[in-house]
């Protein structure tokens, strides 16, 4: 309790041991609050199915290489084995079981608080937490009389569970596709959509898309030097045939319902149809409500900051971010160039 560390840091998916490889490197002390058992991030509570959109040769924390195929696309299990590999082999100093709960600041110094009663101290804090415990769900009219099932896409994992159900994915990103395409299997799926779902190429010229987007310079591409995040991809990536899949109607695409009854959804030209389960791929938000108390959030809590660097708090920082300096920002071919300017800017502090 009475140690003041350099930092710490608030996660240890990806992100936060991206982080804890640079904050070694610089010689700085510092800790790494992990709420789980594992520090593996979210992977092990993702769909089954799950493989990375970009190439293993694309798809490493910095100073270790994942053990796959260079042109190969990882699948989950393949991400857990790499993430739980990279954090022993380097000895980061990971505290386990620690969810973070509050914070807030004391003459220059951050105390942060776990669930299970732990304080620490420190004098600068990077929140590398996530957002997969702060799932995303649109306000749907009607949700409170609607008797099937409705969830998010965080909480599926095999489409076993929906064999012969008529089945509404809501959403036209990569995971929503991906989704609705497995489900077609056993089931009657439609993707409910407020725009139809583009699609990317996977290889263009004998190479995947994500070595040009590299070549071009878009995975460093500083958006924020004029103010605003980086655009989300509004294309989803055709790993497995999605397109002709999509063409075929299985799964269909429909206009997004407008509202729910009793049975199902109303469609937007008034057309009752009856829904077993409703999945909502919608993303997520921030899962940084611990911050609240210091005024680190806005009012919708979104972090404060400019390329990961607090704008309200001296002395916080993230990274992880969705769009935080580059397209790749929330991945783990982005997150460690990311973690390297923020243990830049987060030096400069101390």
């Amino acid at each position: 309790m009475n140690r003041v560390w350099d930092t710490i840091v608030i996660g240890g998916g990806q992100a936060g041991l991206a982080s804890g490889y640079h904050l070694q490197k610089k010689g700085l002390q510092f800790l790494i609050l992990e709420a789980r058992q594992q520090a593996v991030g979210s992977w092990p509570n993702y769909y089954d199915s799950l493989k990375l959109f970009s190439p293993a040769r694309f798809s490493s924390l910095p100073g270790m290489r994942i053990s796959a195929s260079a042109e190969s696309y990882p699948l989950k299990e393949e991400v857990i084995r790499y993430l739980a590999a990279y954090s022993k082999k380097f000895q980061l100093p990971i505290v386990a079981n620690q969810q973070v709960e509050h914070v807030q600041k004391n003459n220059g110094v951050f105390e942060i608080r776990s669930r299970t009663g732990e304080s620490y101290l420190s004098k600068t804090i990077i929140n590398a937490s996530g957002s997969f415990h702060s799932p995303y769900t649109p306000t749907i009219k009607g949700r409170d009389e609607f008797q099937g099932q409705i969830l998010h896409s965080s909480k599926y994992r095999n489409p076993d569970p929906f064999a012969n159900q008529r089945v509404v994915v809501v959403g036209r990103g990569n995971s929503a596709v991906q989704i609705a395409v497995e489900l077609s299997e056993v089931s009657q799926t439609s993707l409910a959509v407020l725009r139809p779902v583009q699609f990317m190429k996977q290889r263009v010229w004998g190479h995947d898309l994500h070595f040009w987007i590299k070549i071009f310079g878009l995975d460093t591409f500083p958006f924020w030097r004029f103010g605003k995040n980086a655009p989300s991809p509004s294309s989803v990536i055709d790993l497995g045939l999605y397109k002709e899949r999509l063409a075929a109607g299985k799964p269909d695409q429909q206009p997004m319902f407008h509202s729910l009854f009793s049975n199902g959804v109303i469609w937007p030209d008034g057309k009752k149809e009856a829904v077993d389960t409703i999945i909502f791929a919608t993303g997520y938000r921030p899962n940084l409500g611990y911050l609240k108390d210091i005024g680190a959030l806005d009012p919708e809590g979104r972090p404060l900051q400019i390329a990961g660097v607090s704008a309200k708090v001296p002395g916080i920082y993230y990274v992880g971010l969705e769009g935080q300096r580059s397209f790749a920002s929330a991945t783990l071919r982005g997150v460690g160039a990311d973690a390297l300017y923020v243990v830049r800017q987060l030096m400069r502090h101390l």
